[in-house]
């Protein structure tokens, strides 16, 4: 199966702007909202029950948004017939990109910081503008190694006043969140290899469908695990409010705008958007969990954004 974009016309640079901001913004809520559900409901539960229900979602979503302008590409898509290698696709997107990144990322935020979780996922960049080089889907220019550089020190000096290190008590969860992020981002970079052949909608629907079905014998378990559906209720509302942000928002719909932004930006310029997750979650932590702020990691926060708008500068020039 493959689809044609040339004819496709691209997005203004307001609109990838707008797409970028809602990113931002859902998946730094993620952090806090993460927290939150975490606090009455395990791990494994939330992460389980997460993907399931997105997986649900983004089936309720495909037969809606097949009939949007937006998708008509899907439309098309949806007349061809479906190939073994179109499987395999959506299988190893689903299993990086869902599964991995996903399960990894609430249980290592079970056992570390928020901070600590943000900045590690903010880190994404440098893996996947690795991988984007090794795999040969772009070159790491001057200007972009140089924007990334100076994007990493902001973080670098975010984790440093955060306490990131070997011998940290959250070791644990902050190896598990590298994980996640390292799924990511391979998930970013083979991606960007398919999206000329895939349109959004169908690769996100499958994607999910893909991580549901993966993690479905890990959430009969747990299920089966919280016994009658009366027992059910002792976990309260801001578990399950949280669960259900987790899988509509920061996983059905922001990965459905994400993959459509990769037809449009090279792998790396998308990913170094991620550094902007650190000052973002960190302020959200100050003002709705109450943690308290520095001075470095504010200054840390304005270097990561000076880094990303480099490296946007590279992509327009």
């Amino acid at each position: 199966m493959r689809i044609d974009n040339s004819t496709g016309r691209a997005p203004t640079r307001g609109v990838i702007t707008a797409c970028l901001a809602f990113l931002i913004v859902v998946w730094a809520l993620n952090f806090i909202i993460g927290k939150i559900a975490l606090r009455h409901m395990d791990a494994l539960t939330l992460a389980s029950f997460r993907l399931v229900l997105a997986g649900v979602f983004m089936l309720l979503l495909y037969p809606l948004g097949l009939r949007l302008p937006a998708f008509a590409e899907a439309a098309r898509a949806r007349q061809q017939r479906r190939t073994w290698r179109d499987l395999w696709t959506f299988l190893y997107m689903g299993f990086f990109g869902v599964l991995v990144n996903q399960l990894c990322f609430t249980v290592g935020l079970s056992l570390t910081s928020v901070t600590h979780s943000a900045i590690i996922v903010g880190m994404a960049p440098i893996y996947t503008l690795l991988l984007a080089v090794l795999f040969r889907l772009e070159r790491a220019s001057l200007r972009k190694v140089l924007g990334m550089t100076l994007a990493l020190v902001g973080v670098a000096l975010m984790a440093s006043d955060s306490g990131l290190h070997r011998r940290s008590p959250t070791f644990l969860g902050d190896l598990i969140t590298l994980l996640g992020s390292l799924g990511f981002a391979t998930y970013v970079v083979l991606g960007k290899r398919v999206a000329s052949r895939y349109d959004a909608l169908t690769m996100t629907t499958w994607n999910f469908v893909v991580g549901a079905l993966l993690v479905l014998p890990l959430a009969i378990q747990r299920a089966i695990g919280l016994g009658p559906i009366s027992h059910w209720s002792s976990i309260a509302w801001p578990g399950w409010a949280g669960m259900f942000y987790m899988a509509l928002f920061s996983s059905s719909l922001a990965y459905l705008f994400y993959y459509w932004l990769l037809r449009y930006l090279e792998a790396s310029q998308l990913a170094a958007f991620s550094y902007l997750l650190p000052a973002t979650a960190a302020a959200l932590s100050i003002l709705l969990l109450g943690e308290r702020g520095s001075w470095l990691e504010l200054l840390g926060g304005a270097l990561a954004l000076a880094g990303v708008y480099w490296v946007e500068v590279a992509r327009s020039t």
